[in-house]
């Protein structure tokens, strides 16, 4: 019996080390393949998606100023910002969405002033038009400060911040615009001056002995401001060319809306909106400007509210 026994125990070790090396073995030839189809996975091209170097166009300028493109370094920074607003295709589809809601409102303001089209592009890099909030303190599409509004007579406090009122902020933009270029010659010098400040552009101008933005050696925020202002209106203008696909019912549109004259405080805007057949966000999105949930009022001054048309919002 114990012969019997120590027979079965030696087969059963038999048929374990071989059922381990047939284990392994299979372990050994699964890494192997497996391997070998990442090596082939990282070595195969991908087809169905491809990034093309951008050729830049022989010319370009900004309010009919050419940009110096025969520059070496001026080739190089243009390319960069092509390259970068090209290729960030998310905001790129934002950027022509959004254009379609705002620049209407933006364009007749900057014609009435005198101040070039091309302006509305600025708006653009400094806030994706959108009511943003820069670090600094710059607020709304125009990213304007709070010193600059005010000596501009614009309301800025916590009840009533009017640099988001993108018609009253654009108009704010264009004294400043007009501002700059008549101390400082161009309107190059000038947008360059919205981003670094009149007196910033000048001091660097007087230290360097020249007189234009594009032989000035800058930080790397106004260093690429134009640049990016320029790239933004190439792509905005000419969709397809930089490979942006859309119908006309993929942008974005304004609400209609008429005006409300108030020149009383509003104790609750909630209610003061349902009388208008809508509901507090929607009269907070037309008037990003109210920024408290009532209005204060005590000096009687006359605001107009924006009220969207009936059937807009269901």
């Amino acid at each position: 019996m114990k012969t019997i026994k120590n027979i079965l125990a030696t087969i059963g070790l038999i048929a374990l080390s071989g059922l381990f090396i047939f284990a392994m073995k299979k372990s050994t030839d699964e890494a192997q393949l497996s391997n070998a189809s990442k090596s082939a996975n990282e070595t195969r091209p991908v087809k169905d998606y491809n990034v093309y170097a951008l050729s830049v166009p022989e010319s370009l300028d900004f309010a009919n100023e050419a940009v110096p493109l025969k520059n070496p370094d001026i080739l190089e920074r243009m390319d960069r910002e092509l390259l970068v607003n090209t290729y960030w295709q998310s905001n790129g589809l934002l950027m022509f969405k959004r254009a379609a809601k705002y620049f209407p409102i933006i364009e007749p303001i900057l014609k009435k002033n005198g101040v070039p089209d091309d302006f509305k592009y600025l708006a653009v890099i400094e806030s994706g038009l959108t009511n943003a909030v820069s670090p600094a303190g710059a607020r709304g599409v125009w990213q304007i400060m709070k010193t600059t509004g005010r000596e501009n007579g614009l309301e800025i406090n916590s009840n009533v911040d009017e640099r988001y009122h993108l018609e009253m902020a654009t108009e704010v933009a264009c004294k400043y615009l007009l501002k700059a270029k008549a101390q400082l010659g161009s309107w190059t010098l000038a947008a360059a001056a919205y981003n670094a400040g009149n007196a910033g552009v000048s001091r660097r101008l007087e230290e360097q002995g020249v007189s234009d933005y594009y032989d000035l050696l800058l930080g790397e925020e106004t260093g690429r401001y134009l640049f990016r202002i320029v790239a933004v209106k190439e792509i905005l203008s000419h969709p397809n060319k930089y490979g942006f696909n859309f119908d006309e019912k993929d942008l974005y549109t304004s609400v209609p809306t008429y005006k409300v004259a108030v020149d009383t405080a509003v104790t609750d805007f909630s209610k003061f909106a349902k009388n208008f057949g809508i509901n507090y966000k929607i009269l907070k999105l037309h008037n990003p400007w109210l920024r408290e949930a009532h209005l204060n009022n005590k000096s009687r001054k006359k605001y107009s509210i924006d009220i969207p048309k009936e059937g807009y919002y269901k």
